[in-house]
């Protein structure tokens, strides 16, 4: 079910204003945001060099649990949690009690009895991750690694980024976000942190089977058409078709229609300006949302992304970590 992103700002920060849990980007401010990638940013190092670890986690305990697939989050996240000398729990949702009925709740106080510091959640469900933090004890903190089909923050902070590594003039930046805007939690994060952050313009760009409500968007210009929608467009970011979250597929475009109206290629690239950056969060279908030659192009930063969000979950970790540690 399609929900506007709710306000966490109070539940997020704790009583002297220090970032506890992270469960959006709503109500987390420019300065904030700054300050997680700039810490983001001291994390990259160049490829085939050692990676940059601390022991700002040492002794603390990360619980991992992915009640929906993922590749690209819960590996990050894992290798952020270690390379800060945490040690990581990764629940197998597939041979876990809550198979056999178990509560969500009754799973998150079986890991609290254990000591699990800080507990990292995904979940097809709306609110699953404010609702967990409501009722863990006060020295846990909770993370939102995806949740249903509005919200997935440490993605909007990497897209974030990206976008900044390439172009940090937002106030001047047209932004296309292109596909199934209506059920993506990716779209959703990034509209969040890029209009913090001021952009000048974002697009939406969609089927109308796919576009969502202005309202879940305010401030964004919604377009049917991909020609227009690139027109002079600095970055373009193509989204996958979420069928698992369609009921009626009625009016959603077939592969080669879809393909062939709202493709990203090098064909369709031509109107956006000629240093335009590609972006996709993955997972890709390639010859369907993006073609394969600019996926692996010059355009492409999708491979940057995947790189900026070890980095990204590092920088907000590290930072929770730092409040537990001034207790």
């Amino acid at each position: 079910m399609l929900q506007m992103q709710p306000d966490y700002s109070k539940l997020q920060f704790d009583n002297k204003g220090n970032l506890r849990h992270f469960l959006s980007l709503k109500g987390i401010g420019a300065e904030l945001l700054n300050q997680l990638l700039e810490d983001a940013e001291k994390y990259l190092t160049l490829p085939g060099s050692m990676s940059v670890r601390s022991k700002s986690l040492a002794g603390r305990t990360i619980g991992n649990l992915f009640f929906e697939p993922s590749t690209r989050t819960r590996a990050s996240f894992d290798l952020a949690g270690r390379r800060l000398g945490a040690d990581v729990l990764n629940l197998d949702v597939n041979t876990s009690s809550r198979k056999k009925g178990e509560s969500i709740l009754d799973t998150i106080y079986t890991l609290q009895a254990m000591h699990v510091d800080i507990m990292v959640i995904r979940d097809a469900s709306d609110g699953v991750p404010a609702y967990i933090a409501r009722h863990v004890d006060d020295h846990i903190s909770v993370l939102n690694a995806g949740e249903s089909d509005i919200s997935h923050p440490t993605q909007g902070l990497l897209d974030l980024m990206t976008i900044r590594q390439h172009n940090s003039d937002f106030k001047n930046m047209v932004v296309a976000i292109v596909g199934d805007i209506q059920h993506s939690r990716v779209a959703m994060s990034a509209a969040e942190a890029l209009q913090t952050m001021g952009i000048g313009e974002l697009r939406l760009i969609s089927p109308a089977a796919l576009t969502p409500k202005s309202n879940r968007f305010p401030g964004a210009f919604l377009y049917d058409n991909l020609a227009s929608g690139l027109k002079d467009a600095d970055v373009v970011m193509a989204l996958r078709i979420q069928r698992e979250r369609i009921s009626n597929l009625d009016g959603v475009p077939g592969i080669d229609e879809y393909y062939a109206n709202y493709g990203i290629s090098n064909e369709s690239l031509r109107h956006a300006k000629p240093d335009a950056i590609v972006m996709h969060p993955g997972p890709m279908n390639r010859g369907i949302e993006i073609e394969g030659s600019v996926a692996d192009g010059p355009r492409s930063v999708i491979t940057k992304q995947v790189t900026n969000g070890v980095a990204v979950r590092m920088a907000v970790l590290d930072r929770i970590g730092k409040m537990m540690n001034e207790r």
